[in-house]
This record gives structure tokens, sequence and C-alpha cells, in this order.
């Protein structure tokens, strides 16, 4: 039997970094994963293959609406969809080839079947072609993500009404996508189609779309997709879902209870995701799982079965690849004896529509009902040469500090490369600087940080421009 000091089952972001992390620490390591490619979720039906869709539509995008001001002719432009989802999907390829190259660089065994608990330090691993085969661990760490929700009278046919799993590998772009639940997955997924030429209808059960986020970036998000043609209907109950074989028909009911009809070719279920426990054999081991069927952990993400760890999507906490990965390298370090900490404050969220969205902190809605003495300082991306260069004037950045100290206490983003943007964020509030800090830091010119330094100086009523 092989015997390992750490063994990891599941090989997503939170996965594949714990391991790593835990060989270059010198622990003997193995990953088990119960599909052929590395890279969970996130790299083969998530994050990657989405921002792969992403990029091309927004080529696509900018080629009709955009370039001729630039003075570029693009007549008889066309979509060649089945190239754009084969770049996609070679892009998948290439980025789950890259986590089998490090596996290998760091002397990690990988193992191919679903994973699930013996006893405490013994691990089964039951392989596509139905042999078993059996490992022992010292530690392991439950890295198994999570997959998507459905509200209980919808059956997902993965046809006409669809996850977004399905979403990233559909044969046809559709003719009217009706997107269920305006948070993260379904606003890039509909960016997606929209910008193809599908009409896209978002219903949302909240009054605003991104719930959780700033009020502000909801706004001006909804506001921004609402130009390129996408429509939304919030405060609205989803009661029924149907495919009548050649069309999804959505009955909802308004906020003044009135029913209202939809009709699409294709629904995407975009309400959020669970956890994913099945098969690991937890009853085997008595581990504790919550209501909401996350596996409970404590502080250093240890389970009640003290040598088993868990962490990304399957523990509480935003389900996050980025998040994840903190976890995995926290968990790696707490084990070979070290003394590693998460600031779960200062992880970034972001929307990888156009214009982007992110956040890190504490909203202001947040320090409202906290009782904190705060100040607000925004400023308009519209005032930067920059984005009148590039005509991506839509958004705002505010940052939200201390009314004593001027520590930042939250900074929110709507607007160009904010998803790369937000790290200058994320590093400042590490150090608990000031927003006077940012301020007195000189930004290049003309760049989009710019509007960071701008929203910290309107902070304390000095911006210059505007």
């Amino acid at each position: 039997m092989n015997t390992y000091e750490v063994a990891i089952i599941g090989s997503g972001p939170g996965g594949y970094v714990a391991a790593i992390r835990c060989a270059q620490l010198g622990l003997k390591t193995a990953i088990i994963e119960k599909y052929n490619t590395l890279g969970g979720t996130c790299l083969n039906v998530g994050c990657i293959p989405s921002k792969a869709l992403l990029a091309s539509s927004h080529h696509y995008y900018d080629a009709t609406k955009h370039f001729s001001t630039h003075g570029i002719n693009t007549t008889n432009l066309t979509i060649d969809f089945k190239q754009m989802v084969h770049h996609k999907n070679e892009v998948v390829a290439q980025t789950s080839g890259g986590i089998n190259y490090l596996m290998d660089k760091n002397n990690i065994d990988v193992f191919q079947g679903v994973g699930s608990f013996k006893d405490a330090t013994h691990i089964t691993i039951t392989k596509s072609d139905g042999s078993v085969e059996e490992i022992e661990a010292t530690k392991t760490i439950i890295a198994t993500g999570s997959k998507p929700s459905t509200l209980p009278f919808i059956e997902l046919d993965k046809k006409r009404i669809i996850t977004s799993t399905e979403a990233l590998n559909l044969t046809e772009i559709p003719k009217h996508l009706i997107v269920i639940g305006g948070g993260v997955i379904g606003l890039e997924m509909g960016s997606v189609y929209k910008r193809l030429g599908a009409d896209v209808s978002v219903i949302e059960f909240m009054p605003t779309i991104t719930p959780g986020m700033d009020n502000m970036l909801s706004k001006e998000l909804q506001k921004s997709l609402k130009k390129q043609g996408i429509k939304f209907y919030t405060s609205h109950k989803v009661t029924s879902v149907k495919n009548t074989g050649k069309e999804v028909v959505i009955t909802a009911e308004d906020k003044k209870g009135n029913l209202v009809e939809f009709k699409g070719d294709y629904s995407l279920i975009s309400v959020g995701r669970k956890p994913y426990t099945q098969g690991l054999g937890l009853e085997n081991i008595d581990i504790k799982v919550s209501e909401r069927g996350q596996i409970e952990t404590n502080d250093q993400l240890q389970t009640n079965v003290s040598n088993i760890y868990a962490i990304g999507d399957v523990v509480k906490g935003a389900m996050l690849a980025h998040k994840a990965e903190e976890e995995g390298t926290m968990v790696a370090e707490l084990i070979a004896g070290q003394k590693p900490h998460i600031n779960y404050n200062l992880i970034p969220g972001v929307v990888y529509t156009w214009p982007e969205v992110a956040s890190v902190g504490q909203t202001e809605e947040q320090l409202k009902e906290a009782g904190v003495n705060y100040k607000s300082g925004s400023f308009a991306m519209r005032a930067l040469g920059r984005a009148r260069v590039s005509m991506d004037l839509d958004g705002q950045i505010k940052v939200l500090a201390d009314a004593k100290t001027d520590e930042i206490l939250g900074v929110h983003m709507i607007g160009a490369r904010a998803a790369d943007m937000i790290a200058e964020a994320v590093i400042a509030m590490e150090f608990r600087a000031s927003s006077e800090d940012i301020a007195r830091s000189s930004h290049a010119h003309p760049t989009f940080t710019e509007a960071f330094k701008e929203a910290c100086l309107a902070v304390n009523d000095r911006a210059i421009h505007s």
C-alpha cells in the first residue's frame, strides 16, 4: 500500500495548490481526482472556459460596435462559433496540461478515481474502470469543490434547461437565453451570448443584481448591461420552468404578485452553487456537515477529525478559486508546522462582464449597518484620458475610509480592467494604508489606475480631475 504524509482529494485551484505547497515543504504528497483531467471546476467548466468565451465575444462586440470609430472597417464580419468553442477547449486543455506538468515537477503522485474514506487514515480510490486501489495518508485535505444549485421545482434536463457547465458547451448561439439568477455566473454567461447576438433576459428574485455587492456596483452594472441590450426583471419570483420540446416556458411573479410568462430556446439556471461531497464516505469517519452541506471546520480549516482538513467551496465562505488557493496554501503550511493566516475581509470579488466589477473590504451598506463612521470618495471612469482613448467610459471607483484614521475600509470598482486594478487596493488594505497614502503615490499617466488615486483624493475632497 502506498503511504503518504498528505493526500488531497480534488484537484481544483484549492487542491492542486495545496499539493504543490505540501511538496515544496518536503511532505510526500498524493492528489486524487475523479475526472480524467486535473484542475477541477475552475479550469475545466468554470473560470477558464468562461473567460475564454468572454474574451472572444468581447473581441467580436468591439469589432462590431467600436472599431469603425477607430478607423477600422469590418464589413461582412461573421462569427465562427465552432472555432470560438474550439479555442476555448484548447485553452482549457493547455491549462489543465500545465497542472499535470506541475504535479510531475513537484513529484506529486496523481490518482485518477473517486476518493472515499475507509477510515481516518485510509482512502479507497475507485477508478473509472471499476478497479479499486487503497492508499494511506497521515493527513488528508478535502478539496472537492461545488456544483451548480437549482430550485426544487426545476428539472435540469441539460438540453434546454441548463447549468453553466452546459452553457459553456452549446453548439449554437441561443435565440433567446433566459437567465434565472442575476449573480456573477449568470451575468457573465448572459454577456457572452448577448454580445454574439442572442436576446438575453435576466430574472432575479432580489431587488438588485449581484446581491451582496455594494449597491453602487449593482446599479452601475445593471445600467451598463441594459445599454448593451440585456433585459432585467428584478424582484421576480420564478414559479415554474418547463421544456416544451422546442422552447422553455417560465412563469414568475413580479413584486406586485402578477404572473409573468417568459419564453426562450434556452434557460440558464444560475442560482448559486452547493458543496460537493458525494462519494467521499464522510459517514465512515463521522465528519460533521452543516445544514447547507458544508463541511464544518475550525479557524485552521481542521474538521472534527483532527487529521482531516477541508478547503474551498466545500467549506463556508465565498466560493472563489483564489479563496480556495489561499486556504490550500494555509493548510499545507499549518501541517508543516508554520503559522500562516488569511484575512478573509481582503479576498476580492470580481465579475468579468464588461465593464468589469471588482470589490474588496466592506460595502457602504455594511459600514452603515455596523455604525462605523466613514467617509467616501468616488471618481468616474469617463474623466480619464485613457478611458476616452479606448472608449471604455462606463463605471466609477468608490473608496470608503475610516472618518478618524483615514484607513481604507472598502474599495468598489466598475470599469475597464477593474479585475486587475483591484489588486492595488488589496495590497494597500493588507498594509492598512490610508486614502492619503494612495493619494500621495504616483500613478502613471494615462492609465485606468489613476481613477483609484483620484477616488482616494476625493475622500478628502481633493480630486483633481472632477
